[in-house]
């Protein structure tokens, strides 16, 4: 049987499709309710959580009502805006500036701002970029600030640099005043046999020097004599050449007999290292033996003064505080030269009994000392390298010797007056010019330091002026270089220790060495 089938439902229409129009939903309105809760907690209501459960919430932090505070959009626009200005404005400032495009200017201007010159990966447009862009902010003043700024340190550098000197006593003006009359005299009779020397032919004068060449290529080891106990530091001829004088550690210095090496004297005095022991330009020859005939000084900071009878120093000369390097006698003999570890070098006047210059100017201790042979200059060495000529008859420094790389240990002049030979711990002796007042030569002279320089000494004859150089090292060896020309002529081997001191007698026959092997050496033609 048959049975009907209720119609299905029809299908709802998508709304799209439905005829009628859409129905309105509710506006939704965002903002704050702030306004409505205050009204309702004025009248009471409870509202939404009750009167106990809005304050509990407030308490808690989880509704904020404000008091009433509020933050001003349009002055937060307003700094916005200011900052854009202000960057419109350092690009405006920024194209107006003139750079230069040499890159090298760039840079330099860079370091003086205080920027890094280069960045990674940047190249010159990008530099002179980055400096228009720094210039835009600080300020074109603060180039021409900078640059006076450097301008006055490097002034401030350059006082400071400058030799100084300071009024000194009326003794000292005497003394000045004689120097100068005493060098101005030995200044032209050297001239005056320059001059006589010139005029010897040219042929005469080369066949002399070629025969002084080929005596010092023959020069051997004439005497070997055993010193002291200890070191030998120094030696030094007599002016009439028959005695040498030895300084050692021990705190002896030696008289001995030339060419027999005898031991003549022996001055006890020193408790120390003596450093020189010289004698004084006319002893042996015109002084007596009961004047002041030797000078020597000590690691203790002792100089003192010997004669040649006694064996116990005939008086002391007291100052110094540390120690004395060297002491040397200036030509006339009046005055004595003595070289200090602080950094200064001091001038005695033994007539006056007093000392009449200290004079400052090596920024580490001082350690060689030589005068001139007309009595009119100083030469001093120091351990910073340096080495400087000063003019006694005025005090200044007229001379700057800049060039070893390490301590300069010995200087000498040479008796034809204006070269200047200095000694150094870069191993190396230099030739100065003072006429040129430059460096002449470097002689590469020796494997080791060199210890000391010595000229001919001024000679009898005037064809004999000053034609060789002597110098020591402590590569056990002193070696012969001609003058002019510096080529080398003999190498005195024979130590077994390193070259302490070496000297040239003054009649140019012998030459003497002293060692750390305690020996001393004489030298001569054969």
């Amino acid at each position: 049987m048959a049975t009907a089938r209720a119609p299905a439902p029809p299908k709802p229409k998508p709304a799209e499709e439905s005829d009628g129009p859409p129905a309105k939903r509710a506006p939704i309105f965002y903002g704050s309710l702030e306004e409505k809760e205050r009204e309702r907690l004025a009248k009471g209501e409870s509202g939404l959580l009750g009167k106990e459960g809005m304050k509990a919430a407030m308490e808690a932090g989880n509704i904020n009502i404000s008091s009433g505070e509020v933050f001003d959009l349009e002055d937060h626009m307003s700094e916005r805006q200011a900052e854009v200005l202000a960057e419109f404005e350092r690009r405006k400032r920024a194209r107006q500036i003139n750079v230069s495009t040499d890159d090298s200017e760039v840079k330099a201007c860079l370091r003086a701002l205080g920027e890094p010159i280069t960045l990674f990966g940047e190249g010159p447009a990008e530099r002179r970029e980055r400096l228009r862009n720094i210039l835009s902010v600080v300020g074109t003043d603060a180039l021409k600030k900078t640059r006076k700024d450097d301008d006055r340190s490097k002034k401030s550098k350059e006082e400071y640099q400058q030799t100084w000197y300071h009024e000194g006593p009326r003794s000292l003006k005497t003394a000045r005043l004689w120097l100068a009359n005493y060098s101005l005299p030995r200044a032209a009779k050297r001239l005056e046999e320059a001059r006589l020397l010139k005029e010897i032919p040219e042929a005469t004068r080369t066949s002399q020097r070629q025969e002084l060449h080929k005596s010092l290529r023959s020069l051997n080891n004439f005497c070997s004599q055993i010193g002291d106990d200890r070191p030998l530091s120094y030696c030094h001829f007599s002016p009439n050449s028959k005695l040498l004088a030895t300084a050692c550690w021990s705190g002896l210095c030696k008289l001995w007999s030339v060419p027999d090496c005898n031991l003549v004297h022996t001055l006890r005095g020193h408790s120390t290292n003596v450093g020189a022991v010289v004698f004084h330009p006319k002893a042996t020859v015109s002084l007596d033996k009961k004047d002041v005939s030797l000078a020597s000084c000590a690691a203790d900071g002792s100089v003192k003064l010997w004669n040649l009878e006694s064996d116990e120093p005939v008086a002391d000369i007291e100052g110094h505080s540390m120690r004395v390097a060297r002491v040397m006698w200036h030509p006339s003999g009046r005055f004595l030269g003595t070289t200090c570890y602080d950094h200064s070098w001091r001038l005695w006047d033994l007539e006056a009994q007093e000392e009449i210059l200290h004079q400052e100017g090596h920024s580490k201790g001082v350690y060689d000392i030589a005068f001139h042979t007309d009595g009119s200059l100083a030469g001093t060495g120091g351990l910073d390298a340096f080495g400087r000529v000063w003019d006694l008859r005025t005090g200044r420094c007229i001379m700057f010797l800049e060039g070893h790389l390490k301590e300069i240990y010995g200087i000498n002049f040479s008796p034809n007056g204006y070269h200047v030979a200095t000694g150094s711990g870069d191993n190396t002796c230099k030739v100065w010019d003072l006429r040129q007042r430059k460096c002449i030569y470097t002689i590469p002279a020796h494997q080791n330091l060199v210890t000391g320089v010595r000229f001919e000494r001024e000679p009898v004859l005037v064809t004999n002026h000053g034609n060789f150089l002597l110098t020591g090292a402590y590569d056990n060896t002193a070696k012969i270089w001609t003058h002019p020309g510096w080529s080398p002529l003999k190498t005195l081997a024979g130590h077994e220790g390193k070259v302490m001191g070496l000297d040239i007698s003054l009649d140019g026959q012998l030459i003497a060495t002293c060692s750390y092997d305690r020996t001393f050496k004489l030298w001569t033609a054969e």
